[in-house]
């Protein structure tokens, strides 16, 4: 699956400049930043991913080119998609990198998956 490779380019440089340790890791289709081992913003297709605050979530979601990221089916609250419109600009493409940064320190860890014993 192709992913936008200019915007994921422009979150690094934006971890990179802030001197943000994080892990970039291809997952879903596209490209997920980790930071202290936490799932924190990616990009899918051409859209990025970010992981926020539950209180601000439905603020979030009124705001031009933010939907709900519905990934499974249904919304997961907490996480939303934007579209170029929210992200075009360093400035919008700065205030919801920091919204998700903010929020990382408080998001819990996804239990780590045991492997599967491939041998009988």
């Amino acid at each position: 699956m192709v992913y936008n490779e200019f915007l994921t380019d422009r979150i690094a440089q934006f971890f990179t400049e802030k001197s943000i340790p994080f892990e970039a890791k291809k997952m879903f289709g596209g490209v997920c930043f980790l930071i202290d081992g936490k799932m924190c913003v990616g990009v899918i297709k051409d859209e990025m991913m970010a992981r926020i605050a539950p209180e601000v979530y439905q603020i979030a979601l009124e705001k031009e080119g933010c939907k709900a990221m519905n990934f499974t089916g249904r919304p997961l609250k907490g996480f939303v998609f934007l579209t170029d419109d929210a992200t075009d600009l360093e400035v919008d493409l700065a205030y919801w990198l920091q919204l998700a940064l903010d929020f990382n320190p408080l998001a819990k860890r996804s239990p780590k998956r045991k492997k599967k014993n491939t041998k009988k």
